[in-house]
This record gives C-alpha cells, structure tokens and sequence, in this order.
C-alpha cells in the first residue's frame, strides 16, 4: 500500500557615538611658566551612556487569537509563542509572569529601554464577528498601535478591512490564506505567517518525486481555494498532472463519503487534502470506508504535533513537506522558544509557535526602528521590506505585497511515539519565492516578480 502523508499549512540595533571634546585652547603665554610640580595625572573620561528607545507613551498592541473556537488548538501556540517572543525581543518577561494564562490575565507588560509597552489579549472564537467586536474594542476603547492576529482566514479578512480602516498596522499569523496578501492585500497588512503557495511550493518538492498524477480535496472558503490553486500550480510545474476537477467541501462537512467517492473513482495515483480542524478526522475516515486509504496515496504536509500519532502512524519513513517543526532551524531564537516553551509549558513549540514568536519580534523590531514613533505611516513604513531573525531564521517581509519569505521544512517522518513529538529526521530547507497575487488594479506593485502564478501566466 502506498502511503505519503504531508500539511496543507530584524535588531535594529541602535547607538549615539560621542565624540571627545578637546579643552578649549588657551592663550600662549608670554613667558615660560614656572612649574613647581609634576601636574596631577587625570583620569580619561568615561563613555557617555548611550540612549535607549524612548516612548512619549505606551505603545499599545492588541492580539487576537482563538483560545476557545474550533481552531483553539492553534491558538494556544500563538499565546504563549507571542509572550515568548516579547520577552526575547525585550530581554525580560511580562508582568504577567513566566506563563501566560488567558484565564487570569488579558494583559501583559513589557518594557525595552524607556519604552513601554502593553499587549491586550482577546479571543475571537475563530468567528469573523467576534473577530470585528474585539477589534473595535482593542482601537476604540484600548487605542491600540499595532494588532496582530489571527487564526482563521476568514477572521483575518475581517480584520484586515477594520484595520485599513483605523490606519493600524496589522501583522497576520497564523492565518495563510493567499487573498490576505492578495487580492485583500492593503498597504497596513503584513504577516508573519506563510501563505498557501509557500506550503504547496514545500511539499511538491517532496510529492512529485514519488507520485505524478494526482486529485486533491479542500475547504470550500479562502484558505482551501487558495492552497488547491497553489498546489496544483506548484506541481504542475514539476511535472504533475491532476486527474480531475479541484473539491471543494464546506468547512463543516461531517460526512465526506460523497466526495471520497468522487475520489475513488478519479484514477488519480495519490489525493491531496489541504484541511484544518477537526474535519480532518472525519475525511479520514471516510477515505477508510471508501477504500481510498487503501488504494491510493495520501499528499498532505505534516501537520501538528498533537495530531501527527492520529493520523501518520501509518506512515513512518514518509518524506513530507512542513512549515515549521522545532527541530528542524539551528539558532538561538529558536533555541530560546525551545527552552522555554518546555520548561513553562511542558510541550516542545508545535506548528505555529514560530510565527507567534515572530509576530512579536517583528512588533518590537518596528518600534525600535520607527524610534517609538507609533503612528500607522511611521510604522508601516518600516515594516515594509524590513528583514529580521526568528526562530525560523532570516523572516524578510517583501516589500511589493508584504508576503513574509521565509525557510520551510521537508523532513522524513520517523516515528509517532516520541513523548517530546521529536517525529522526524532532517532532509532539507527550501525558501519558497511565491508569485505576486496583488489584484490587477495593484499590479504594478509586483514590478519584476511573477504574477498570479509561479509562471506568470
């Protein structure tokens, strides 16, 4: 049986030299001084201590996550790699302690130099509504500078507009939609997250050196149309094909029997899912019943941790694509995430605990560079085209359409039992340099990049 399981997901430092100060010069005396004594040996100067980041006021800055939707479980890695990050970035924990509780706290403080500066934490449930009344409430009552999130594309859609609106900053993550920083791209909204073709770009490199003919199923809304387009572009271009129309089920489909069976009977060697949520258990299932588990081959990147026993024990010895996984990057942001995420939390970071952590970097990376000047234009400005280190590496936030490029991950899948989820065996690092996917009114934007597909077709 053929099985290939894989998941469809800057310190500007600054310093003010002084220069020394020569006495100032005195008239040549007439006649030779008498000197009675050795004149008193002086001490050299000491250095001028040199200027922090100064902030007329508190810099304000709202997170918006899902601790208690259907995406909660990738919520969690937001909340606590965000306060890791801030606490990196600054050089000291929040007020809120060493470990980050939504249920007890709703705030949390940092400072760098004179600078200080106040995360607000909500939760939007995953549910675009909640996502707009948080949102108001973090401009209108909290007057935050900077918002940041959030898990679901849709969610994030809405932000997006809110923050457009209110001339905020908004950096994404983990949300991974296309249309984010394409056809919703807006001159206020970076990411910290990869889009869709990052992921599909990955995991082909992976997919097509085994399979090359191929049908795939998605999520009938942004995030799925976005990745099936991806993928079928991305592998098209290393030589797949696809042996029948794109899927589209609707995010809460919990019988997908209909659809496995258009599956089985497609001829395709392999499917390719891209889902997110508790749907995926039952899609798997129901490919088990339609026996596509047993005659066809499963393309899906690696997905998170908690899950990976679930779905992969099938699939040890597998070679798949991955955004993120905590073994793969060797530097010391990501061996701080690593550090503390075990010893506060008592879990390994998981999937999007680098984007959260980035986010934050990214936060305070602005701040600095904008020299506490907080206005949208002021940091906007410096967002974009700034380049930074996470605990993924070098992040670069392409300044044409403020895609955040960054490295992904191929690894071959080892084992599914390991207590600290250290499933995998290293193989490779790609970083994926996804086409521009601006709208046509914003083309010229994209100026020497390929547009709207890896080809520019």
């Amino acid at each position: 049986m053929k099985v290939f399981r894989t998941l469809a997901f800057a310190l500007v430092a600054m310093s003010l030299i002084l220069a020394a100060c020569a006495p100032a010069a005195t008239p040549a005396p007439t006649e030779a001084p008498v000197v009675t004594e050795a004149p008193v040996a002086t001490e050299a100067p000491t250095e001028a201590p040199v200027a922090g980041l100064t902030c007329a006021k508190p810099v304000k800055v709202g997170l918006i996550t899902d601790a208690s939707g259907a995406l909660a479980i990738y919520g969690a890695h937001i909340l606590r790699s965000f306060m890791l990050g801030m606490e990196f970035a600054t050089g000291a924990a929040g007020s809120a302690g060493d470990k980050f509780d939504l249920t007890q706290a709703q705030e949390n403080v940092f400072k760098i130099d004179d600078c200080e500066i106040q995360v607000f934490v909500r939760d939007d449930g995953s549910n675009a509504e909640n996502t707009a009344t948080v949102a108001r409430e973090l401009i209108d009552v909290q007057k935050v500078n900077i918002l940041v999130g959030t898990v679901s594309s849709g969610a994030t859609a809405t932000l997006q507009g809110i923050a457009l609106e209110s001339k905020i900053p908004l950096i994404v993550a983990p949300a991974a939609a296309n249309d984010i920083t394409g056809v919703n791209f807006n001159e206020y909204t970076f990411r910290t997250s990869r889009n869709n073709y990052q992921d599909a770009m990955n995991e082909c490199v992976a997919l097509t050196q085994q399979y090359k003919n191929f049908v795939q199923i998605a999520p009938d809304y942004a995030f799925g149309r976005g990745s099936a387009a991806a993928f079928r572009d991305a592998c098209s271009l290393s030589g797949a094909t696809f042996a029948a129309d794109d899927i589209f089920a609707p995010l809460d489909t919990t019988d997908f029997t209909p659809y496995m069976e258009q599956i089985a009977n497609s001829g395709a060697e392999a499917y390719i899912v891209t889902w997110a949520g508790s749907g995926f258990v039952s899609l798997m299932q129901a490919a088990t019943d339609q026996g596509v588990t047993e005659n066809m081959a499963l393309g899906a990147t690696f997905i998170d941790n908690v899950l990976m026993p679930t779905f992969f024990a099938n699939a040890v010895g597998t070679t798949a694509g991955i955004l993120y996984h905590y073994s793969a990057p060797n530097n010391p942001a990501n061996d701080f995430l690593k550090e503390q995420d075990k010893a506060r939390y008592g879990v390994m970071p998981d999937l999007f605990d680098a984007d959260g952590m980035n986010a934050a970097i990214m936060v305070v990376e602005a701040i600095k560079a904008a020299n506490g000047d907080v206005s949208g234009d002021a940091l906007k400005g410096v967002m974009e085209g700034m380049t930074f280190e996470g605990p993924k590496g070098a992040i670069e936030i392409r300044p044409e359409d403020h895609v955040a490029i960054q490295d992904m991950y191929i690894l071959k899948l080892v084992n599914v039992t390991d207590p600290d989820a250290n499933f995998y065996e290293y193989v490779d690092t790609t970083r994926p340099e996804p086409p521009c996917l601006l709208p046509e009114t914003l083309k010229a934007r994209c100026g020497d990049l390929p547009y709207g597909s890896l080809s520019g077709q």
